[in-house]
């Protein structure tokens, strides 16, 4: 049988890991990657039976990459603290380990949000990279966030039919924080491409992603949760090339008015 490590990415997730870490008992190791949480996260995760490494944040594909390397198992399954792993997806994962000639595999996730499982809004299934491979077959880019991989396989890419769970916001106060947070990651990686921002191009870039959210993606059949969604997206897309500007123009503070003396 081979050995299965299951690593998961954690910052301040206190309301999360432990639903997590269960989903997953079934592996042989399970190793918490944080950054330094304050909010108990690794002392829960600790207590759970899991392995805790703290690594410093300098962007999600390297963090990613120092997660394969605590891996000692021959296949790797990455999970974050808001998805969790079903009975059916744990059988089929423990299948493909045993029997499967390839080595990649993406998996689908179903999000539940705003209280309802969502089925459109790009969200359904939707998929981020490839989260169970051989190790050694697989690595990440560079990129602050929305890392790709690397392939190291000269076999395609497969998906497993199984889904996992995913809810990636306990409460509104939490959209907001991601959405601050990943559009400053995602306005310094498209500074690093040379992308050059401006009003214009966040107010345009945002109502795109609003609309192919809401309209082409069907996020409309979502009821209010889809028009959150692609309200957020609209959100995240006009902060993200906002910040460019900030980063490229460096807006300052106007001059200091220095007071005139009085007359003596």
């Amino acid at each position: 049988m081979y050995k299965i490590s299951a690593y998961i990415i954690t910052y301040n997730e206190i309301d999360k890991i432990t639903d997590c870490i269960n989903s997953v008992l079934w592996v042989d190791e399970i190793i918490v990657i944080d950054s330094h949480s304050t909010d108990g996260t690794t002392e829960i995760a600790e207590k759970l039976g899991c392995k805790v490494i703290h690594i410093p944040f300098e962007g999600y594909g390297k963090l990613r990459n120092e997660a394969i390397k605590h891996c000692s198992g021959e296949w790797i399954l990455s999970l974050d603290s808001d998805e969790r792993c079903t009975t059916e997806f744990r059988d089929e994962v423990m299948h493909i380990t045993e029997n499967s000639n390839y080595d990649i595999y993406k998996v689908p996730r179903k999000n539940y949000f705003m209280g309802r499982w969502i089925r459109h809004s790009g969200w359904y299934p939707n998929f981020r990279q490839p989260q169970l491979f051989r190790n050694g077959k697989m690595s990440y880019t560079l990129d602050p966030v929305h890392e790709g991989y690397v392939k190291n396989s000269n076999k395609d890419v497969q998906t497993t039919r199984s889904f996992i769970w995913q809810f990636p916001f306990k409460n509104t106060e939490e959209i907001m924080h991601k959405a601050n947070r990943y559009s400053t990651l995602g306005a310094r990686k498209l500074n690093s491409k040379g992308t050059v921002g401006s009003v214009n191009k966040a107010f345009f870039h945002g109502l795109w992603a609003f609309i192919k959210h809401y309209i082409f993606k069907f996020g409309f059949l979502d009821g209010g949760a889809g028009f959150v969604i692609a309200f957020g997206n609209f959100e995240g897309t006009f902060y993200r090339y906002l910040k460019l500007s900030e980063i490229q123009f460096k807006w300052e503070k106007p001059p200091t008015i220095n007071p005139i003396n009085k007359a003596s």
